[in-house]
């Protein structure tokens, strides 16, 4: 991962994409992700365009967060892209991360519930 990483969620409600340390965006998801009894990121097919130093890389995704007996259901199932830019330097890096939302299912009370369960 580069530093800065171009990080944007922005289609799924996010404030607009930005340039972070990557020290800032796990924080970010060690605030929320561990919240949940389980997560699982589907990605696939892969697509794959290199020119030169540069590539791109798109993917559908399913990411699916589970709490277990939650009122209203116990699973939260976002679906939509992510368009990911890498770089050659020392190998391959991923520099960017753009996701494009396309629909939610579940219970949509559960990313509330999973940070409340860190406080």
């Amino acid at each position: 991962m580069t530093n800065p990483f171009h990080l944007d969620y922005s289609s799924f409600g996010a404030s607009p994409g930005a340039d972070l340390p990557p020290a800032d965006i796990l924080e970010g998801w060690k605030a929320f992700l561990p919240g949940f009894d389980a997560t699982h990121h589907h990605l696939g097919p892969l697509e794959i365009e290199v020119t030169g130093g540069n590539a791109t890389v798109r993917t559908s995704v399913i990411a699916t967060h589970q709490i277990a007996g939650a009122e209203g259901g116990d699973t939260w199932t976002v679906y939509g892209d992510y368009v990911l830019k890498l770089v050659q330097g020392n190998g391959w890096k991923l520099s960017s991360n753009t996701f494009r939302f396309k629909f939610l299912t579940g219970n949509t009370e559960l990313p509330a519930l999973a940070q409340a369960r860190l406080k």
